[in-house]
């Protein structure tokens, strides 16, 4: 009897020892392996980024082509839908009305003519800079008839023309003048104040010519089935640089941008950059659709913009491309006139290049 209970004891005393050495195991792994799968899931998570910064953003254009490769990114924006950047576009008729808000630090990107933007680079003393080039040239000598097909075929002709002291005056004079022609004897150049003073002329005058923006040059072919393209200024302009072995280009306008908000708001400039070349893309791709956002924004009116799209050579070339470009043009504008580029030419700190 006393060897049972004695058994009994042993076996009980066994009994609850393994009872606690299950309950020491379980309480010494149970903490450890939560702390290593905690530690495993904060080694595996991918740190979080920095969210972008949010910018508010002034920007000015004029009404015509530099403003119309605009409209998807305005269209966007009304939506909400240009991320971390929230834009204020402001479209005007002339470049002086937003010139004054551009040095005053009121505007900080502006889509403007490639000679102001020298201007502005000069009279700031390099507090602008220049992002792209937005559009090439836009100028065409538009007649009623056919009797000009060439540059030479100029010569004794009375031109219509606007533009007197800015771009236009300088692009007609280095076409005829690289075609043997003297702007100032071989033809007689009668300035207009404005561009629809042209097609008016143009329109009354069954021998005329002129030379034309678009949308003027397209508005102009719709109110006369006689009035016809007869030259390309851009290609004129081109085939006469290459003569000269230049890769100068005859540039309408640019995108520009105050330094100061470039250094402040790399990103939001650089994001910028990617969402206006995308809306320039969509403008040239999609004529009909991009054309009643056109008219939406007050720019032109959609059936004009449509026909005038696929010659107003909306462009986005920027760095050193743009540079090339640019820097040829603004030194022949600055051979025929200094005062047109701000007094000389502008050093490479003018040009923005993405880092």
């Amino acid at each position: 009897m006393k060897k049972k209970i004695i058994s009994l004891l042993m076996a009980t005393a066994l009994m609850a020892a393994c009872m606690v050495g299950c309950g020491t195991a379980a309480e010494t792994e149970g903490p450890t392996a939560e702390l290593e799968a905690e530690t495993t899931t904060e080694e595996e998570a991918p740190a979080s980024e920095t969210p972008a910064e949010n910018v508010d953003i002034n920007v000015a254009a004029l009404k015509g082509p530099t403003a119309m490769g605009m409209v998807k990114l305005m269209n966007d924006s009304d939506n909400g839908e240009t991320e971390s950047n929230h834009y204020n576009f402001t479209i005007s008729a002339a470049p002086d009305e937003i010139t004054p808000s551009i040095i005053q630090g009121k505007v900080d990107i502006a889509a403007v003519p490639a000679n102001l933007a020298s201007v502005l680079y000069n009279k700031t003393e390099g507090q602008v800079q220049v992002l792209a080039i937005n559009t090439l040239g836009v100028l065409y000598i538009v007649e009623n008839g056919d009797t000009v097909n060439s540059v030479a075929d100029l010569k004794g002709k009375t031109i219509y023309a606007s533009g007197k002291g800015a771009t236009p005056e300088y692009a007609l004079n280095f076409m005829l003048s690289a075609n043997g022609i003297d702007p100032a004897k071989d033809v007689t150049i009668e300035y207009k104040a404005e561009h629809a003073e042209c097609v008016s002329a143009l329109v009354n005058d069954d021998n005329g010519v002129a030379m034309l923006p678009q949308p003027f040059a397209t508005t102009a072919l719709m109110q006369n089935e006689n009035m016809r393209i007869a030259l390309d200024m851009t290609k004129e302009w081109e085939t006469a640089a290459k003569a000269k072995d230049s890769s100068a280009s005859l540039v309408t306008g640019v995108v520009i941008a105050r330094k100061a908000f470039i250094d402040e708001h790399p990103d939001a400039v650089k994001l910028f950059m990617s969402q206006y070349e995308d809306s320039i893309n969509y403008t040239n791709d999609n004529a009909e659709d991009a054309s009643a956002l056109i008219e939406k924004y007050d720019i032109i009116k959609a059936a004009v913009a449509q026909k005038a799209l696929p010659f107003c050579n909306i462009t986005f070339v920027a760095g050193s491309d743009m540079k090339e470009k640019l820097d040829g043009y603004l030194a022949e504008l600055f051979n025929q006139n200094p005062e047109a580029v701000g007094g000389q030419v502008p050093a490479d700190e003018f040009y923005y290049i993405e880092k």
